[in-house]
């Protein structure tokens, strides 16, 4: 069976006359009726009752004919949806992107880029960045927005931004009054940290391992905010970047002077994967926003 035969069959079923059916479908008499009845022949039924080059449904026919507009239906609008995301001046993009950017820094990203192209709509997942690496990988996501670490082709990543790792302590804590301090003044105090397979927990152990100590950790927990309010509630310090999960009432914000920690963020695809012109054109975006920084 064959998509024309299914088109030619609805429009000679709203039609209802061989002739008159086959100049709207633009093709001969003969090559219509060719088409219905090898139609007809792979169904088992005839579809019509005929009369000359008039012609109705029979029962069959109109069986038939409700599955047909069903899936000519999901067709046409399948055939809309991607021509709306093909089209550069419509669409959707799938962006993941960590926890810790979307208080403010997607939203201004999508904010600028709307003033551009308000017709693009965006597909938000917020996730971690071993788990957005999977969604890149699965066709989920379009772009990621993620910390730096080890991908495998054809997963592509490239910097835009790097921020400071600082330790946090709770504001009652010894050292929060102090501008900055040394990873090795660190070493006695016990840690909240994020789960290990998180980026920046990589991070970290690698930092821990060259610095020659084991932290001793009370707690493990999946997002910067979490971590956060436990240094808050006085159950450990932390090493994390800036950001609005830390609240200068409760957490006092440390340089750590001895080494160069710093997050670094970039943005992820698999390259080969069929890009939308929207997804393109936000990529590029993205890529000259940094430039300018």
């Amino acid at each position: 069976m064959e998509w024309q035969q299914l088109e030619y069959f609805e429009v000679l079923a709203k039609i209802q006359h061989m002739t008159k059916a086959a100049e709207q479908l633009s093709i001969s008499q003969p090559a219509l009726s060719r088409s219905i009845a090898r139609l007809e022949d792979e169904l088992g039924v005839p579809l019509f009752e005929r009369q000359g080059r008039s012609i109705s449904l029979n029962r069959y026919g109109e069986i038939f004919l409700k599955r047909v507009h069903n899936i000519m239906r999901e067709y046409r609008d399948g055939l809309h949806e991607i021509q709306e995301l093909v089209d550069p001046n419509r669409g959707e993009v799938s962006l993941g992107f960590l926890h810790t950017l979307g208080t403010n820094i997607v939203p201004d990203l999508i904010m600028h880029f709307r003033k551009l192209h308000q017709d693009i709509h965006f597909n938000l997942k917020q996730n971690h960045t071993h788990l957005q690496l999977k969604q890149l990988q699965s066709g989920e996501l379009d772009l990621c927005l993620i910390a730096d670490m080890e991908v495998e082709k054809p997963i592509q990543w490239k910097e835009l931004w790097r921020e400071e790792l600082f330790a946090i302590v709770p504001i009652g804590h010894p050292f929060a009054s102090r501008s900055s301090i040394t990873l090795k003044e660190l070493t006695n105090e016990t840690f909240v940290l994020l789960k290990k397979g998180y980026a920046l927990r990589i991070q970290l152990d690698s930092i821990f391992k060259k610095a020659h100590f084991t932290p001793t950790i009370t707690f493990e927990g999946d997002e910067v905010a979490t971590v956060a309010g436990f240094v808050a509630a006085g159950l450990g310090v932390s090493i994390l970047p800036d950001g609005e999960e830390i609240n200068t009432k409760r957490i006092a914000k440390i340089h750590i002077s001895d080494l160069k920690l710093e997050r670094v963020i970039g943005m992820a695809w698999s390259e080969g994967r069929y890009l939308s012109p929207a997804t393109k054109q936000f990529q590029q975006f993205i890529l000259d926003y940094y430039k300018k920084d």
